[in-house]
């Protein structure tokens, strides 16, 4: 069985370990690699089990700790082949760690095979995973998106656990402090997914064989987490579904202090 760990999660930094205690992967790099050494160690995971970083998108708060990270512990990094662009325009993809660019096919890393799929986010080519465990269960993780596509939808039908982004209350957002032009980018369709829109998704993703969820990337200026975990539940509940029968609902802590994870 593997087991899913948040590690940070939200507009302050972004960062997943999944795999068993002594082989994994992290999506994404989002805090300083002291931050995230000590995070893996609270959950109970030696820096030396994970064996690659895998990237959504160049977003600082997705790969702060990237560069440093990736060379001090030789551990290779996979991303979109715009994302690696952008890695290298900014000088964190610099040559000091492997860097490669991850085909639409997908590859084998630490026992489990590793899918990338597009989504839609203001970004050089932004990516979510599916993820394959060597005993058949899958993930489907995307945040950082406007909108869910069709294609996105569909890689995610059918895992045995989401991770999904469920960024901000939309009366929250309008009516909060942000500056217009960043209002306006978040709700655009290569923004944030609102509580709303993530909630919408669930109940057929449910009706399709996911039993665990975990709200993602929430805003700390736009959203709480009672907000984002009631409005998923309230969606689920209302397409006749049981939390704790035909589903699991939690949401991401912004710093997994208590080394929490989630086997499946």
């Amino acid at each position: 069985m593997a087991r899913l760990c948040p590690l940070f999660s939200g507009s302050s930094g972004n960062s997943y370990y999944i795999g068993s205690s002594c082989a994994g992967v992290l999506i994404d790099a989002g805090r300083t690699a002291k931050q995230l050494n000590n995070m893996l160690e609270t959950c109970g995971i030696g820096i030396d089990a994970v064996k690659a970083i895998f990237v959504t998108h160049e977003h600082i708060d997705h790969i702060r700790g990237l560069r440093v990270l990736a060379s001090r512990k030789h551990i290779p990094v996979y991303a979109s082949r715009g994302t690696l662009r952008a890695l290298e325009e900014m000088g964190c993809a610099n040559g000091t760690f492997q860097a490669d660019a991850i085909g639409e096919k997908g590859m084998e890393c630490a026992g489990m095979f590793i899918r990338p799929f597009h989504t839609s986010h203001d970004s050089a080519e932004s990516v979510g995973y599916h993820v394959q465990t060597s005993d058949g269960r899958s993930v489907g993780f995307s945040t950082d998106l406007g909108f869910l596509s069709d294609s996105v939808r569909g890689e995610l039908t059918g895992t045995d656990l989401v991770v999904l982004e469920s960024n901000h209350d939309i009366g929250m957002l309008k009516n909060g402090p942000y500056p217009y032009p960043l209002k306006r980018r978040i709700l655009s369709d290569t923004g944030h997914l609102s509580n709303q829109a993530c909630a919408d998704e669930l109940s057929g993703l449910a009706q399709n064989g996911t039993t665990r969820f975990i709200l993602a990337h929430l805003s700390s200026e736009n959203n709480t987490p009672e907000l984002a975990f009631q409005t998923a539940l309230c969606s689920l509940t209302l397409a006749g579904l049981k939390e704790g029968t035909d589903f699991l609902l939690s949401v991401a802590p912004r710093e997994n202090i208590e080394g929490k994870g989630i086997i499946f």
